[in-house]
């Protein structure tokens, strides 16, 4: 949802007003914004004409939160005459961030009428219609910029939570119908299959892609917490109870534990005092920078799950996965890999989402995550020769303003007989 501002680097103007513009450029790149500012003002200081250092101006201004200073700046770059797509594009976002949408909407679309190649002024205008709740508007404009940009996965992610929205205001055969065109002009990008197909009502797969996943989590790593917290989010602290009555003992630090999904490292700080050697493993590379800066695994491994499991026989005492089986559909495999990576009398500690007993084992829901039934994941536990030793249902966070229930689930390697 980046609104990034756009210098000039023209010139013909005064030779010393151009040598500092072309300095404050120089510390802009750096990121000297502050410095930035004060060789921009001189420059103008020299000639009060020179658009493109107001334009640029305005940009550094962004930079340091001054958002109404920025529209002054950029409108000053219109009065001196450079009617330009970019400096539209730059008043827009100003004219955004300081709450004035009407400006800014006519400020993005003038710049879409001076050029409708413009992507990112179609993403933006797109952001700013889904912000006043005009979700319709908003999803075919994201799909415009898509036409322009088929691979761009921000894009793509933003239309993914505008139909999201209008699906969960009710408007499901809208947001539906929006979703197959969207699937049907975009059938291998990894959010179009897995997001797309679950709104629009069609078959998915046994799981989330690998892609989906790593996109997905690589474009919210740096503010999955904070996300998570918004959403009241409890998977962590419900398995560490878990665990800690499961266990019947106080943290000893001798187990092998493998934190698997581990994201940012929320397990992290419960599991440590458990462990020996702290293993994680995660899809998403941007994830695993926030887990690494916590310092407290031994071991962090870039991985799919399962495949990482079966490289890993009779290698743990403990595996936890708190959210992390919500997106796989099917369970026996990756329950069966869990397994197997376990030493006898081992546990498995994870969360999944709960799927009133239905038809079906498990359902893709429009966010993108499986739910389960009890009876499937007992069956399929069992099946991995894995008993139940705790089962029980609580709330994992909230979805909408709606708690989302889910399992709790402890689980016991057997031991052979």
């Amino acid at each position: 949802m980046t609104e990034p501002s756009t210098p000039f680097r023209l010139g013909g103007f005064a030779a010393k007003a151009q040598r500092l513009f072309a300095e404050a450029n120089a510390l802009a790149e750096q990121g000297c914004a502050v410095e930035a500012e004060s060789v921009y003002r001189r420059a103008l200081a020299l000639d009060p004409r020179l658009a493109e250092a107001h334009n640029n101006l305005g940009n550094v201004l962004r930079a340091l939160g001054r958002a109404a200073d920025a529209v002054a700046a950029y409108q000053q770059t219109l009065a001196c005459g450079l009617d330009h797509p970019l400096v539209h594009y730059n008043l827009a976002s100003a004219l955004k961030a300081v709450g004035e949408a009407g400006s800014a909407e006519r400020s993005f679309r003038r710049a879409l009428a001076m050029r409708p190649d413009y992507a990112e002024a179609f993403n933006n205008l797109a952001n700013l219609l889904r912000e006043q709740d005009r979700l319709t508007e908003s999803a075919d404009v994201y799909r415009r910029a898509l036409a322009l940009r088929p691979d761009w996965d921000e894009a793509h992610d933003n239309l993914s939570g505008a139909l999201y929205l209008l699906h969960e205001d009710g408007r499901t055969e809208e947001a539906g119908q929006l979703a197959r065109l969207w699937l049907r002009d975009h059938p291998d990008h990894p959010v179009a299959r897995h997001i797309g197909a679950a709104l629009a009502g069609f078959a998915t797969e046994d799981r989330a892609s690998d892609a989906y996943v790593r996109q997905v989590f690589d474009h919210f790593a740096g503010e999955f917490e904070t996300k998570l917290a918004e959403l009241g989010y409890r998977a962590p602290g419900l398995l560490a109870d878990a665990l800690r009555q499961a266990m019947g003992v106080e943290p000893d630090g001798i187990l092998a534990v493998l934190d698997a999904g581990c994201g940012t490292g929320l397990c992290a700080p419960f599991l440590r005092p458990w462990a020996r050697r702290l293993v994680g493993v995660d899809l998403s590379p941007g994830m695993l920078d926030h887990a690494r800066a916590r310092g407290l695994y031994d071991g962090l491994a870039e991985a799919e799950l399962g495949a990482f499991l079966a490289g890993q026989p009779g290698a743990f005492d403990l595996i936890v996965a708190a959210d992390v089986l919500c997106y796989f559909g099917a369970l026996d495999a990756v329950l069966a890999q869990a397994a197997a990576a376990l030493r006898p009398g081992g546990r498995l500690a994870f969360t999944v989402e709960r799927l009133e007993e239905a038809a079906e084992p498990h359902r893709v829901s429009p966010h993108g995550r499986y739910a389960h039934a009890e009876g499937y994941v007992r069956g399929c536990l069992g099946a991995a020769g894995l008993g139940v030793a705790r089962l029980s249902h609580d709330t994992l966070r909230f979805e909408s303003g709606e708690p989302v229930d889910g399992l709790v689930v402890v689980a016991v390697r057997e031991v052979e007989s």
